[in-house]
Order: structure tokens, then C-alpha cells, then sequence
């Protein structure tokens, strides 16, 4: 953790701050299951001037690793997949989210994408089961864009004091928005 606070400190003042960002959130997205917030709200804090710009492209980042990641799922997954999954999951774990993209496809994706649950492993279950590329994009910019732009408001509404109210609120938060999302999900399947 501590050298994600140390990368945000060297990103604050850089004048390639913006790709940085992006290329932190894209190794976020692949390979790091370590939160990018650990970054961001440091990095918003000091820059309120770039809020909305960072946000951006911490989402383009994502975007990007993201659809890399339903790539190595689709295209290599027969040839890694063990090694693959060995290293984000369990076979059980795996095979349990392939069914779930399978059953319920954009909801699944939406929602792990919001919560802190690690989202390499959706993204390889989502390239091996062939889900709809498109769907799965556009759920993982809602759900990805939600949070980044979510912290983006924290910053904006309570300025200094987002780390801290962020890291009080995060569980609650996120039980809160699975939750409505699950209500949400049950309504549409279910009507």
C-alpha cells in the first residue's frame, strides 16, 4: 500500500500525471487487486483543479485493461486458464463466476465492478464463457465510471477530509450499493 501512496505522491506534481493515472488504473484493472483509491483521492486532493480529468482517465485506463483482460479470457483461456486461475482464484471460485456471467451476465458484471471485490477474474470468466463483449464493456464503464466518478464527488463535496470519510464508509458503502443493485437486479429478473 504504501507504494501506491508513493507513486500518488510523485503523480501529484508530474507533468504526465494523467497517463500516469491511466496506466495505474489499467495495471489496477489486469493484474493489481490492490484499490486504485489508495491513489486517487491523494491525487484528487491535490489536483481538485484535474478532479473530473483524473476520474476520466482512470476510467480509460480501466477500460483498456479490462477489455485486455476479456481478451486473455476469450482468446487464451484453453491455453492459461489453469495458471491463470491458480493465480486470481480457486478452480470452485472460477467456475462459480462462470456461472453467475453466464446466468446473469451484465447485473454480475455491473456489480462486481462497483463492490471491491477483485475484478480480474470476472473479466477472464466473462472472455471464457464468449459473454456479449459489448454488454460486458458497457456494464464495466457504468460500474467502474460510478466508482471513479463517485470519488471524484467525495473529493468535491468534502475536499480533505474524502480520505477519511472514505476509508470510515467504504464497507458500508459498498454493502449499501450491492445491495440496491441486487434489488435492482431482482425487479428487472424477476417482472
Amino acid at each position: 500500500m504504501n507504494r501506491f501512496k508513493q507513486l500518488g505522491a510523485r503523480l501529484v506534481n508530474s507533468k504526465h500525471m494523467l497517463w500516469g493515472v491511466a496506466f495505474a488504473s489499467f495495471m489496477e484493472s489486469l493484474i493489481v487487486p490492490i484499490p486504485l483509491e489508495a491513489i486517487l483521492i491523494p491525487l484528487m486532493q491535490a489536483r481538485r483543479e484535474k478532479l473530473w480529468a483524473i476520474s476520466a482517465m482512470a476510467l480509460l485506463g480501466c477500460g483498456i485493461g479490462a477489455a485486455l483482460g476479456y481478451g486473455l479470457g476469450f482468446f487464451v483461456f484453453d491455453l492459461l486458464g489453469d495458471q491463470l486461475i491458480a493465480m486470481l482464484s480457486t478452480p470452485e471460485q472460477f467456475e462459480s463466476i462462470r456461472q453467475q456471467i453466464h446466468l446473469h451476465g451484465f447485473w454480475y458484471v455491473l456489480s462486481v465492478g462497483i463492490t471491491p471485490i477483485p475484478f480480474q477474474i470476472a473479466m477472464l470468466a466473462a472472455g471464457a464463457t464468449g459473454y456479449a463483449f459489448l454488454l460486458y464493456m458497457l456494464a464495466t464503464i457504468i460500474s467502474r465510471g460510478i466508482r471513479y466518478f463517485g470519488l471524484g464527488l467525495l473529493v468535491c463535496l468534502f475536499g480533505n477530509q474524502a480520505q477519511n470519510i472514505f476509508e470510515e464508509h467504504k464497507i458500508g458503502a459498498s454493502i449499501f450499493i450491492t445491495v440496491l443493485i441486487g434489488l435492482i437486479w431482482s425487479v428487472l429478473l424477476f417482472s
